[in-house]
């Protein structure tokens, strides 16, 4: 049985949630989202509620049951609240700036890195090693934090590079000498 499926989705003030056949649309403040449902889930709205049922008992209708609840969830706190990430740059010389929405990085190559978000998302710079990705979806909010990562991973042993705000980057100790036999 799906815990996470069987609790009920409440809809906020301001929000407004439509369902076209198996398609969820949610509005709010801060945008529009929509998902589909698979044919095995029904979605209604009942006294400012959302509830998800499965029309079967099959193991495949319970996963879906609960992440879809789970995805439905999410574009109501969206379009109401927004998600966003922080990441970290640490290392000597690493910094980032804005240049009009184009994130451009400066981090130890030979070569700025020039990233532009896809629509959607905002970026911030509050200063010089922290940048927040903002958006309403939560997914590519996810994504898009985790493309600006790749660019740059922390690394093991000076722990530079780009990280998420309190991701614990576990430290290896360099190469002891080795003792002639």
């Amino acid at each position: 049985m799906s815990k996470i499926g069987l609790n009920p989705i409440t809809i906020e003030e301001g929000v407004e949630v439509t369902i076209n056949g198996k398609e969820v649309t949610a509005k709010g403040p801060k945008g529009e989202l929509k998902v589909t449902v698979p044919f095995k889930i029904n979605v209604e709205v009942k006294d400012n509620q959302i509830l998800l049922t499965r029309k079967d008992e099959m193991k495949q209708s319970k996963a879906l049951h609960g992440t879809f609840r789970a995805l439905v969830a999410n574009i109501v706190n969206g379009v109401k609240n927004g998600y966003s990430k922080k990441l970290e740059v640490v290392g000597v010389g690493y910094r980032v700036r804005l240049d009009g929405t184009a994130l451009v990085m400066n981090l130890g190559l030979n070569h700025p890195i020039t990233m532009t978000p896809p629509e959607g998302i905002t970026l911030d710079v509050p200063d010089e090693t922290t940048i927040v990705v903002n958006g309403v979806d939560k997914q590519l909010v996810g994504e898009y934090a985790a493309k600006i990562r790749e660019t740059k991973k922390p690394e093991p042993y000076k722990g530079k590079g780009i990280r998420y705000e309190g991701e614990y980057v576990r430290r290896k100790s360099a190469k002891a000498s080795v003792a002639a036999k």
